[in-house]
């Protein structure tokens, strides 16, 4: 059969025809995006346990508005023991949620988040205490929030759910605490929103707590840290498809994807550091066959792309707008007269820690939790991990945590022990 063209048999695909298609803004996330990445009644429960927190009448809210009915997902690990003395509270960050530890697997959509600090033999031993983590109030796995059936019409709250504040999402752990029957915490441990929640529990609640432990965290949400969340809750909001926050009866692929997919992207460039970035990506090409066309991408696009689409799988939109801007709300003084009388509600001891090159919660913000503690008089340890992971480094630099981690919960232990006796 003769040979076509420059040499070819007739029908043959050329080196050109296997070229992938040119990029497009669109062309970077596939096709059928869900709605919402929502746990919703009837999907898998996998880990999950339900409580009602609401004890029989609406819940009123910092803000000023009440939410008929509260549930609470949350999952534990280990044993409470006889004198429910052991219990340690991890409280997570903006996307998280009560799978702390534990793999990716029937009900969960990802593994946990904390996996390496949580489990037996590990920094938080579950063969030593019972470790608690819930999904905050306004979260979106399993808790109450947007994307719940709202009481009287079954629909999803959507943009009738209220504001609401760390200090709510901890009144609600309160009661939470009440449900298991543990009347003091051994600890309450978390990065991020989670030290928000933890620096609450301190000052709302500071007989319910033996010790704290807030990390990558502040007491007052800066500047800086709100506008950053600002232009990301304008992505969602900017997105058509977000509909004022009605949104959930849309066709797979028609929810408000695009617009939470950027949030996350802008979110994950604050969350690691510029070493980071660079020993990892440089300046490699993703899309080199289409270098010089206007949407081809770096690896470092292609990175932030696989990060959106992630969240977009396992969050739900409204929920980030909610704790996005429960975390601008976070104001250790506010309504207590100063942030020096708000530390001096303080009385547990406090372990907090800061990563060198955190440039979202940066060191000088847990050095002013340090110094405000201990000019009311009370107790507070101070670890700077160095490390180039950026904020991120609360997660993963669980080996530099562990050691002082576990003498400062060695010390809380035998003080209580002491304390009980």
């Amino acid at each position: 059969m003769p040979s076509g063209p420059g040499g070819d048999s007739p029908g043959a695909v050329r080196p050109d025809d296997l070229t992938p298609p040119t990029p497009t803004p669109t062309s970077r996330f596939p096709a059928g995006l869900p709605v919402t990445g929502a746990w919703l009644p009837g999907d898998p429960v996998g880990n999950r346990r339900f409580a009602d927190v609401d004890e029989g009448r609406p819940f009123a809210l910092e803000g000023g508005g009440r939410l008929p009915s509260v549930t609470l997902a949350y999952e534990t690990w280990g044993e409470l023991d006889a004198t429910a003395s052991n219990a340690i509270l991890v409280c997570h960050a903006l996307t998280g949620d009560s799978h702390a530890a534990g793999p990716l697997g029937h009900g969960h959509r990802s593994p946990g988040w904390w996996d390496d600090l949580i489990g037996p033999g590990r920094p938080l031993d579950t063969d030593r205490w019972f470790v608690v983590c819930s999904n905050v109030l306004g979260g979106c796995q399993g808790s109450t929030g947007p994307a719940s059936p709202h009481p009287v019409d079954g629909r999803p709250w959507g943009s009738r759910f209220p504001t609401v504040t760390i200090r709510d999402m901890v009144r609600a752990q309160a009661r939470l605490q009440r449900h298991l029957g543990i009347e003091r915490w051994l600890c309450v441990i978390g990065g991020s929103m989670g030290g928000m929640q933890v620096l609450e529990w301190g000052a709302m609640f500071p007989r319910r707590v033996a010790a704290l432990a807030p990390l990558a965290t502040c007491a007052q949400a800066s500047a800086q840290q709100i506008a950053w969340s600002a232009v990301e809750r304008l992505a969602i909001a900017q997105d058509p498809a977000w509909r004022g926050g009605d949104y959930y009866d849309a066709a797979p692929g028609e929810g408000p994807w695009r617009g939470l997919a950027l949030a996350r992207e802008i979110a994950q460039i604050t969350y690691r550091s510029e070493v980071v970035f660079a020993e990892r990506f440089g300046r490699e090409v993703h899309d080199a066959h289409h270098e010089f066309e206007p949407w081809a991408r770096f690896e470092i696009e292609s990175y932030l792309d696989h990060h959106g689409q992630k969240l977009v799988r396992r969050f739900d939109a409204n929920s980030y707008l909610l704790l996005s801007r429960a975390m601008d709300l976070h104001d250790l003084a506010r309504g207590r007269g100063s942030l020096g009388s708000a530390f001096a509600r303080i009385t547990a001891p406090v372990f907090t820690a800061s990563i060198t090159s955190d440039t979202l919660y940066p060191p000088h913000q847990q050095v002013e939790i340090r110094d405000g503690i201990r000019a009311a008089g009370g107790r507070c340890e101070y670890l700077v991990i160095d490390s180039p992971q950026g904020h991120d480094g609360f997660l993963l630099e669980t080996a530099a945590l562990a050691e002082p981690l576990v003498a400062f919960l060695d010390a809380v232990e035998k003080h209580e022990i002491e304390r009980g006796g």
